[in-house]
């Protein structure tokens, strides 16, 4: 197996190991955090019903407006983070459970885990 075929296979391992104890309810639903190498895209789901509450990304139309096209890529998630909050805030969500998607806590993930905090989600 070359080297780009297992980084995603170790990535799908990774992501049903989590998916498999992150489970998101009316009450507590779940953010996922999916990372490109360009963009990074927020969603608020609930599992029981399979529906998605909120949803942001770096191409949002609120954010495409504010953010520059060089934007760094820490600071886009930090919007991101933001606005997940504030569209969450308007669905009456106060808590999630957090689902990283299989990928390292670290930089733009826990860049936009820090600004949904910041912005009144709790997790």
């Amino acid at each position: 197996m070359n080297r780009i075929k297992k980084k995603q296979h170790n990535l799908k391992r990774r992501k049903a190991r989590i998916r498999g104890r992150v489970y998101g309810t009316e009450q507590v639903p779940r953010l996922v955090v999916f990372r490109s190498l360009k963009h990074i895209y927020a969603q608020v789901i609930d599992d029981t019903k399979g529906a998605t509450l909120a949803s942001a990304s770096t191409l949002s139309p609120e954010l495409r407006e504010v953010l520059p096209t060089e934007a760094k890529k820490i600071s886009a998630a930090e919007q991101v983070g933001g606005l997940i909050a504030a569209k969450a805030k308007d669905c009456n969500i106060e808590s999630v459970v957090f689902d990283r998607g299989g990928n390292l806590y670290h930089g733009r993930i826990a860049a936009l885990a820090e600004a949904a905090r910041k912005g009144g989600l709790k997790f």
